[in-house]
């Protein structure tokens, strides 16, 4: 089989360059080889990388039964578990995605909207004037408390306390490249104790599943029709054999919620303010909106403002939070553009690259928030939440709480940038997220 070229270093420095410097990885490999290559970043598959628009078009459109996601993603199964929807595929992944769909949409989820309001406020009122404050910890703070209240209904109470502390603390044991190696290497994969970072990772979820059981179990016990978290509409979905989920997969869809819900959401968040407030015409566009906007104005006009969601649409296309797409193994033979890929092979699309690319983008590396009010591009040109039967379920709810709160936000107080603080891209886990640090400062209440 003639796979795609790949970089002429050694297979395990591949791996090493992609846990410790991925978008240099991917820019090389890009310039040396074009819009397919091949990476060789797991002891036995070939990773093929496709960023042309056409190539993703056939990944995504391609017959299902050609085409498996099952075990591509097992990276993420010792946090998320088996039943967890990223893992799945075929019926099962179809079942949970139809018994999951309904509480990211419409009505329900536009019932969030006051709670993330109220919560982004309370969190803006404890920044100190004129103290630089940790931006990232401030918008894991917000999504944090927003997942958990609407997948929960929980906004105070010991479990809930337990809960903030324990996601927060597990999602930072993989809170930079070095500390995300562990996922990468499951020779590190070594229970020593609660000292060592797998021993200290295991007890930490032992933990959290205790509390989600606990949850679901009281949830089970005191069955109330007039609650409106997405845990009571999971437990009451039923799927076509009119069978109801498991407390098992409950548990993994739980945590898939609360991992990918908050953690996602607090980097892009970090990123728009970065933005917002390093290119002053940004920050004085958008503010001129909202002001625009009557002072009894709804929560569904707010998320509606053309610039606020173009602002949101340019942070995810500059540095998307998914790398890449959730890999597809070739379950049978397939021709994608000029190459034929053999079964065995992975294939995946490459986000940042695709949003890199010039012939799509002009000037891809400036934030330009413009273009995206000048242009429409396709499901394959722009794609921050991946696609297919695999794009992300809770796109509409990320992108409707990444408005509010920066709406609530920037119409609360004003804010400037540490002179000359860098903020880079860095690995978190298997996501892309800002560098960490306090480089915004609270000028005053608007």
């Amino acid at each position: 089989m003639q796979l795609p070229d790949s970089p002429k270093i050694p297979k395990f420095m591949q791996l090493v360059q992609w846990i410790y410097q991925p978008l240099q990885l991917m820019e090389n490999s890009a310039k040396a080889h074009g819009d397919c290559f091949t990476l060789w970043l797991t002891n036995k598959q070939p990773m093929v990388f496709l960023s042309h628009p056409q190539a993703i078009q056939q990944l995504f459109t391609d017959n299902l039964s050609n085409l498996d996601s099952r075990g591509s993603a097992q990276i993420l199964q010792p946090l998320l578990g088996e039943n967890s929807l990223i893992l799945l595929s075929g019926t099962s992944h179809q079942r949970q995605r139809k018994l999951l769909t309904p509480p990211f949409h419409g009505d329900r989820m536009k019932a969030y909207g006051s709670i993330i309001a109220n919560i982004t406020k309370e969190v803006v009122n404890q920044w100190k004037i004129g103290q630089p404050f940790s931006v990232r910890n401030s918008m894991q703070e917000i999504s944090l408390k927003v997942i958990l209240q609407a997948v929960f209904g929980l906004h105070e109470g010991e479990r809930y306390v337990q809960l903030q502390k324990l996601l927060r603390s597990i999602l930072d044991l993989s809170g930079s490249a070095l500390r995300s190696s562990i996922s990468f290497f499951p020779g590190l994969q070594i229970d020593l104790g609660r000292w060592s970072p797998w021993g200290n990772f295991l007890r930490q979820r032992q933990q959290i599943d205790q509390l989600l059981y606990a949850e679901i179990q009281e949830c089970r016990d005191n069955p109330d029709p007039s609650r409106s978290d997405i845990l009571s509409l999971m437990m009451s979905a039923r799927d076509e054999n009119g069978e109801p989920m498991t407390d098992i997969e409950l548990r993994d869809e739980l945590m898939t919620l609360l991992v990918a819900g908050h953690e996602t959401t607090a980097s892009a968040l970090t990123w728009a303010l970065y933005w917002i407030h390093r290119i002053p015409q940004v920050r004085e566009k958008l503010l001129a909106e909202l002001d625009s906007c009557s002072s009894n104005a709804d929560l569904d006009e707010i998320t509606r403002l053309p610039y606020l969601t173009a602002v949101c649409q340019e942070t995810l296309r500059i540095y998307p939070i998914a790398m890449i797409t959730i890999p597809r193994i070739v379950k049978s033979p397939i021709k994608i553009m000029d190459h034929q890929f053999e079964p065995g092979t992975l294939l995946l699309g490459c986000i940042y690259l695709t949003h890199r690319r010039p012939d799509l983008y002009s000037e891809p590396r400036q934030f330009k928030p413009e273009r995206f009010l000048e242009n429409q591009y396709s499901l394959y040109e722009y794609l921050p939440f991946g696609g297919s039967n695999r794009r992300c379920l809770g796109m509409a709810f990320a992108l409707f709480e990444m408005k509010l709160v920066l709406a609530t936000l920037l119409s609360h107080i004003d804010l400037t940038l540490v002179n000359n603080y860098p903020v880079k891209p860095i690995r978190r886990g298997v996501t892309l997220a800002p560098s960490g640090g306090k480089w915004l400062i609270a000028k005053g209440t608007r």
